[in-house]
């Protein structure tokens, strides 16, 4: 399955769009946006003499990932090389405004995204699409791969009752799409008027991860540092709506999950009884660095990933939540609001797109059971949109 895949980064010479010659753009970036030969986008844009780079943008952690931690704003600036001003669109407002998009004609976003719902970059997209829409301004999306690959999907559709900043639209947990993919959807659905360009790679396939092309991996984000750490986050997310740790601040974030309060050995054992695909639980004890339980011991495991094309990381994490629940049901407890700018709705409801999964946890629904439903979600879905929008085969 190895190749070499070009991103749209990597085919923008030969590939911008025509009548699109000399545009002001503004660029949206984070430290991800690398070509084949580790040259930054932003480095790219400014040499290049087809267009004029007006403004850069930075999502959530920042245009350099200086922001460790999640829900950390931070705060445009003038970037000291160029002069150029550099906005945040994870600070004041998450959607460019008037004043930041003043004498652009287009919109570039270059976002190494990670394959999940909830990972915030296909937001800033969305967020960025409107505000185009609404001045008339042109996004073009140079697509990249979609890392954990774009053949498996799985977990519930979000809801729309439940859209926040980790959900604005329809969209499965585990979604098996590309962020050119994904624009496309966007678009048709929700910003039929919007101009869009989506310059494609060349040479990727459906079937495969991000160590299949060739192509370096470079943290999108902080605590996404790995190839596996994106394996098994479209999962362990959830118990960031929870009292459990999901090991931020140790050095295997989202493989390393647990909280004072558990019994590494009780809780393996419980997980045992579920027999989870493609994966084993190693019992261990923890401390945090930063976020959750900072300096102080955990109980908990670490996922290892064994066989990934069958490893489930939404039904594994149902799993967790389901066991730590029935293990100790007076100290489990669902993280209270506000949570990424969302003030109401609990927070394990917006990530998994419904309260039907935190209800059927708290009633004890067998684990079978709640995977037929978010299954007959998916097919649903893909039947009716996903498919429409795919690139690549």
């Amino acid at each position: 399955m190895r190749g070499k895949v070009k991103t749209g980064l990597d085919l923008l010479e030969r590939s911008w769009p025509k009548d699109l010659q000399g545009a002001q753009i503004g660029l949206l970036v984070h430290p991800a946006s690398m070509d084949s030969r580790v040259r930054h986008a932003s480095d790219i844009f400014l040499r290049s003499k087809k267009f004029r780079v007006k403004a850069f943008f930075g999502p959530q952690h920042g245009i350099k990932g200086e922001t460790q931690d999640n829900m950390i704003e931070w705060e445009g600036y003038r970037d000291h090389k160029t002069g150029i001003r550099v906005f945040s669109l994870y600070g004041k407002t998450r959607k460019p405004d008037p004043r930041m998009l003043k004498g652009m004609d287009v919109m570039v976003v270059d976002l190494q995204d990670t394959g999940a719902r909830f990972y915030t970059f296909i937001w800033t997209l969305a967020l960025a699409m409107q505000s185009c829409l609404a001045l008339g301004k042109t996004i073009v999306v140079l697509d990249r791969p979609n890392p954990i690959g774009g053949h498996i999907v799985e977990g519930p559709v979000l809801k729309p009752e439940y859209a926040s900043f980790v959900g604005l639209h329809r969209l499965p947990v585990r979604h098996g799409m590309t962020i050119g993919e994904i624009a496309l959807y966007l678009q048709d659905v929700f910003y039929p008027d919007l101009r869009l360009h989506v310059v494609p790679m060349k040479g990727w396939k459906r079937a495969m991860w991000f160590d299949d092309t060739g192509l370096p991996w470079i943290p999108p984000s902080p605590n996404m540092p790995t190839i596996e750490t994106s394996t098994v986050y479209p999962g362990v997310c959830l118990l960031e709506g929870t009292n459990l740790s999901e090991g931020r601040g140790t050095t295997r974030p989202f493989e390393i999950f647990g909280a004072p309060f558990v019994d590494p050995e009780d809780l393996v054992k419980r997980l045992g009884e579920f027999r989870l695909p493609g994966a084993v639980f190693r019992p261990l004890y923890f401390m945090p660095t930063f976020q959750k339980y900072a300096g102080k011991l955990c109980g908990g495991a670490q996922i290892h990933v064994i066989n990934r094309e069958k490893y489930k990381p939404f039904k594994t994490a149902v799993a967790i939540l389901k066991a730590v629940h029935d293990l100790y049901p007076g100290i489990f407890a669902w993280k209270n609001p506000p949570y990424e700018y969302e003030e109401n709705l609990l927070p394990i409801d917006i990530l998994s797109g419904t309260d039907r999964l935190r209800e059927e946890i708290t009633m004890g629904t067998e684990l079978s059971k709640m995977e037929a439903w978010w299954n007959a979600e998916l097919r649903e879905f893909d039947k009716k949109f996903r498919k429409k929008y795919l690139l690549y085969r």
